[in-house]
């Protein structure tokens, strides 16, 4: 489904963020991309959402170069990739519902179709009976579920995770790793960035590590090694 080929970022004050990175993902995949801060991790996924382009080399998207999309082409592109994010990125005056539901509104979905969309969204994720409820008033695992439900409401093929447990305690982290195992399991797949050795370890799947740049390993069942 995507595939890195020998791709660098370098950036106008000469430092060097990724270095010849090559490996591909597979649809379906589960994979962790692991390295500590200034690796390259952020960099690499904004290459892929191509909020940034390589300096050199080619990433693949169903087979199409990122680079040839046209911009006018970018924001379908980008409805195949779901992101969630550390910092949740919720709308605090919209309920769990409205923040959900406001993606689809963006994208033009009829109203008829919103409500059952969204209220599917919100189940799968658990939380059917928090819809109405702010963000001022939910927990910090109960936003990140939000943002997943978000993430997931147009059907993806991608998510990416990007550091999705930073500001969660050792049970929210695990209840969102499961989450998205069960998105991974119902046959989108996950790029999940992240720090926490343990989910790493406990995870068994894919890891890919960089260090300053470098893809330094890549294992089918990976552990946390940097």
């Amino acid at each position: 489904m995507i595939r890195f080929q020998n791709v660098s970022k370098q950036y106008p004050d000469g430092s060097i963020a990724l270095s010849d990175i090559s490996f591909a993902i597979q649809d379906g995949e589960f994979l962790s991309l692991v390295g500590k801060s200034g690796a390259g991790k952020t960099t690499l996924l904004k290459l892929l959402l191509r909020e940034e382009e390589p300096s050199e080399g080619a990433i693949l998207f169903e087979g199409g170069s990122i680079a040839q999309i046209q911009d006018s082409n970018l924001p379908e592109f980008r409805q195949k990739i779901g992101v969630i994010f550390q910092d949740y990125k919720l709308l605090p005056t919209k309920t769990a519902y409205g923040n959900v539901a406001y993606v689809m509104e963006m994208i033009g979905v009829p109203d008829e179709n919103i409500g059952r969309e969204v209220t599917e969204a919100l189940k799968i994720v658990g939380l059917t009976d928090r819809a109405n409820h702010f963000p001022i008033q939910l927990s910090g695992g109960e936003k990140q579920r939000v943002a997943i439900a978000r993430a997931l409401i147009h059907r993806p093929k991608v998510i990416i995770a990007d550091e999705p447990t930073g500001n969660l305690d050792p049970y929210h982290t695990r209840d969102i790793i499961r989450l998205l195992g069960k998105v991974n399991s119902l046959g989108t797949t996950v790029v999940l960035a992240t720090h926490n050795k343990e989910i790493i370890n406990r995870l068994g799947r894919r890891v890919i590590t960089l260090e300053n740049g470098l893809l330094i390993r890549d294992e089918e069942r990976g552990r946390f090694i940097i």
